[in-house]
């Protein structure tokens, strides 16, 4: 897609990440514009961006799951539209080290803060649609949202690394995992976690980090329950 106005080097690994050129950088600029900026900001975005992706992750089911009701659709869309996978997919693109914020914003952490991260991702969907239309917002989103969408499955819509071991341990009466932190790294603001996840019954020990606590023990839950024999 054509340029008219080159971006700055640090939106342009933001562009690659994403795999779009906008014709338009400004509608890219207030996409990444806290409120305690300035205007124009990335709320009205927000907004936008939130109906778009809400639009495209439904119909990513309906066509990938033929066969599941109504419910579960809407819970796994819940699941995946949620603030949590949003700050995630933000925490992927670096969007914190990106956005524009005020001084006060950015002293108390607000380039950290999952709901400002959230909300950034669905502005910058809503940018991408109002510059190149819902078909190039809908080949972000997929890109977004590949690895998501393609690691779920029908008998698990929505549910998470741990509910799913959860629930697999107390159907057969056993003990439930313990998560240890192993160790931390890096500055306090942004700081590593590697947890260790424990099945004593089942012998089972896997580790894993995150850019979080939470985020590290899902990642070290999903480690374990892919070790368990299902069969």
């Amino acid at each position: 897609m054509a340029v008219k106005n080159s971006p700055s080097p640090v939106f342009q690994t933001l562009l690659t990440r994403l795999d779009y050129q906008f014709s338009q950088p400004q509608l890219l600029r207030q996409a990444l514009t806290h409120r305690s900026y300035g205007t124009p900001n990335y709320e009205r975005l927000e907004f936008l961006g939130d109906s778009v992706l809400n639009c495209v992750i439904a119909t990513q089911l309906y066509r990938r799951f033929p066969d599941i009701p109504e419910g579960d659709l809407s819970r796994v869309r819940s699941h995946l539209v949620k603030e949590s996978t949003l700050c995630e997919l933000a925490i992927s693109l670096h969007l914190g080290d990106i956005l524009k914020l005020g001084d006060g914003e950015m002293k108390s952490g607000g380039q950290h803060r999952p709901s400002v991260l959230a909300d950034a991702v669905e502005a910058l969907i809503g940018a991408v649609y109002l510059d190149g239309g819902f078909a190039a917002a809908e080949s972000v989103v997929d890109g977004l949202y590949s690895a998501l969408l393609t690691g779920l499955e029908p008998d698990n819509l929505g549910k998470d690394a741990k509910t799913l071991l959860q629930e697999y341990l107390q159907g057969r009466k056993m003990a439930l995992p313990q998560y240890t932190v192993v160790s931390t790294s890096g500055e306090a603001h942004r700081q590593t976690f590697r947890v260790e996840c424990t099945i004593e019954a089942l012998q089972i020990r896997s580790e894993a980090e995150g850019s979080s606590r939470r985020v590290a023990e899902q990642l070290a839950a999903e480690a374990a329950y892919k070790l368990i024999d299902h069969d």
